[in-house]
């Protein structure tokens, strides 16, 4: 339960995101009250309420954060890229962008800072987009402020991918797809969060309910579109030498993602379990829905 304080008022960066939407329903889901931020206002008009607001800002412009966390109880950040683009790099955003708000959210006497990183971040600090991350965690660490880093298995969203393959008539995997994983939907990332204002505990990784091999979610893929399962394993070698040759070859724009990919696909990634949403009705519901896949 989210304890009642004099000051209890949520400041949420990166709402406009997969996982910072599905907060910002649930925050108005609970009767929360919470500032957005925004670059811009008409994105999240729709939360506009007594208790919640709405204000414009450019995190990776320190200047514009002036006052954004006054009467802030705790700040919630889910900013981060996944590939760089518009000239910023992951030390721009996921550093440096994090660094201006909990620099902005020390001065403004804030109790407590949840920064969302992703799973075993901390163990692959040598990929360029977990660099970043957990050189803003080490800051978070020495703030003085009460802190959650939360790791989070790959999200629904991200499983799409898996769909888009099978749509094609093939899915890729590396080795023999034996590998585990057990993503997360936002909406149950969500409520782990929220719960995390008043939970002493540090850090912490995350995932779904379901523990599933690579093979058994292109499965539930091909299911989904209500087809003959059609995967095919390439060698680890391929992987390594993919990896190698993006390195050396491309430039960080292009290889960050990549090597975030191809580090991850070749281990188990499996997080404490949590939640009610299925991969699988979640595949289901994107086949329905969804023009882009046939």
């Amino acid at each position: 339960m989210i304890r009642e304080r004099k000051n209890s008022k949520i400041l949420l960066a990166g709402a406009t995101g997969y996982l910072g939407n599905h907060i910002a329903q649930a925050i108005v889901a609970k009767g929360l009250s919470a500032r957005l931020l925004t670059r811009k206002k008409e994105k999240l008009a729709q939360y506009q309420s007594e208790s919640i607001e709405i204000m414009e800002a450019t995190v990776t412009e320190p200047n514009t954060l002036s006052r954004s966390c006054e009467e802030i109880d705790t700040v919630i950040s889910t900013i981060g890229i996944t590939r760089q683009k518009d000239g910023f790099t992951y030390m721009d955003v996921d550093y440096q962008a994090n660094l201006n708000l909990l620099r902005e959210a020390q001065r403004a006497g804030v109790r407590k800072f949840i920064y969302v990183s992703a799973i075993n971040g901390d163990k692959h600090r040598d990929l360029k987009i977990f660099e970043a991350k957990e050189a803003f965690v080490d800051e978070l660490k020495t703030s003085g402020l009460e802190y959650t880093v939360i790791r989070p298995n790959g999200f629904f969203s991200d499983m799409k991918d898996f769909l888009q393959m099978a749509s094609k008539g093939r899915v890729f995997l590396f080795g023999n797809g034996e590998q585990l994983m057990n993503p997360i939907h936002g909406a149950d990332l969500a409520e782990i969060i929220l719960n995390m204002i008043d939970d002493p505990t540090n850090e912490c990784s995350v995932g779904g309910p379901d523990v599933l091999t690579q093979n058994e979610i292109a499965e539930l893929a091909f299911d989904a579109l209500g087809r003959v399962p059609n995967i095919w394993h390439l060698p680890d070698s391929v992987r390594r030498f993919s990896l190698w040759s993006i390195r050396t070859f491309t430039s960080i724009e292009t290889y960050g993602p990549i090597e975030f990919f191809l580090t991850l696909m070749a281990n188990d990634n499996v997080a404490t379990r949590y939640g009610t949403h299925k991969i699988r009705d979640f595949y289901f519901a994107e086949a329905k829905t969804n023009q882009n896949i046939k």
